[in-house]
C-alpha cells in the first residue's frame, strides 16, 4: 500500500465537504444552544416541565412513579451507548472488506471512485463520531444517576423544618441536573443524525454536503417549529394558567 499524506489523500472538494459537514454540525449546535436561552424551543419548554415535575415530586411522599420515569430515561441513554459500541465494532470489521465494498460503491459513486486509503479514512471518521456519541450517552447516564440520588434524598412532603424556599431551590437543582442529562442525550442523538449524513460521502462528496444541510433543516424544524414543540408550548401555557 502506498503512503499518502493527508493533503494529497484529500482533494479540494473533499476538504470542502469536511468543512461543510463540521460547520453544519458544530454551527447548528452553537445556534441551538444560543437560541435555547433566548427563545422558546423543545429544550427550554421541557426544562419548564421538568421543573414542574420536581416541584410536584416534593409535595408527595410516594415517589415510586418518579423513580420509574427516571429509570426509563436512563435506559434510553444506556441503549444508545451500547448501540454505539456495536456500531464501532462493526466499523472496525469494515476494514477487512474494503476491496469488496469499493467494488460495489464504484458503480454508484458520483465522481471518481474512492481509493482504499479514502475508504479507511472515512471509516475512521465514523468511528470517531460514534465514539463521541458513546461518551456523550454514558455521561447522560451518569447525570441521570445523579438526579436519582437527588430524588432519593429529597425532603418528604410531611417532613418538618424545611422551608418552602428551600424546597423550591432543591426542585430547581433537580430539574437542572435532569435537563443537563437530557441535553447530553440530545447531543448524542445529533451525532447519530450527522453520522447518517456523513455516510452519504461513500456515494460522493455532494451527497454528504446535501445530507448535512438536510439534517440541519430536520433538526431545526423538530426543535423550533414542530407540532410537538407547539403542543408542548400550549401545555405550558395551560399549566401556568392553572397554577
Amino acid at each position: 500500500m502506498e503512503n499518502h499524506s493527508f493533503s494529497t489523500l484529500l482533494n479540494s472538494l473533499d476538504l470542502t465537504t469536511l468543512f461543510v459537514f463540521f460547520t453544519c454540525w458544530w454551527g447548528y449546535a452553537f445556534y441551538a444552544l444560543y437560541n435555547s436561552k433566548r427563545r422558546a424551543c423543545l429544550v427550554s419548554v421541557l426544562h419548564q416541565f421538568r421543573l414542574a415535575w420536581m416541584s410536584r415530586l416534593l409535595r408527595r411522599d410516594n415517589r415510586i412513579a418518579d423513580a420509574s420515569v427516571m429509570a426509563n430515561l436512563e435506559r434510553s441513554s444506556l441503549f444508545f451507548a451500547s448501540s454505539s459500541l456495536l456500531i464501532i465494532a462493526g466499523l472496525f470489521t469494515a476494514f477487512n472488506y474494503s476491496e469488496k465494498a469499493l467494488g460495489i460503491l464504484s458503480d454508484f459513486y458520483f465522481l471518481a471512485p474512492m481509493s482504499q486509503q479514502e475508504w479507511e479514512l472515512k471509516i475512521i471518521v465514523l468511528v470517531v463520531i460514534f465514539a463521541y456519541a458513546f461518551f456523550t450517552f454514558t455521561w447522560s447516564v451518569r447525570q441521570y444517576n445523579f438526579c436519582s440520588v437527588l430524588v432519593g434524598s429529597a425532603p418528604l412532603a410531611t417532613e418538618r423544618g424545611v422551608e418552602e424556599s428551600e424546597r423550591e431551590l432543591y426542585a430547581m437543582h433537580m430539574a437542572k441536573i435532569c435537563s443537563l442529562a437530557a441535553n447530553q442525550f440530545n447531543y448524542g442523538l445529533r451525532a447519530y443524525y450527522f453520522a447518517m449524513a456523513f455516510c452519504g460521502w461513500f456515494l460522493g462528496p455532494y451527497f454528504c454536503m446535501a445530507a448535512s444541510v438536510m439534517v440541519v433543516a430536520v433538526l431545526y424544524r423538530r426543535e423550533f417549529r414542530s407540532k410537538t414543540f407547539k403542543t408542548l408550548s400550549r401545555g405550558l401555557v395551560i399549566k401556568s394558567h392553572a397554577s
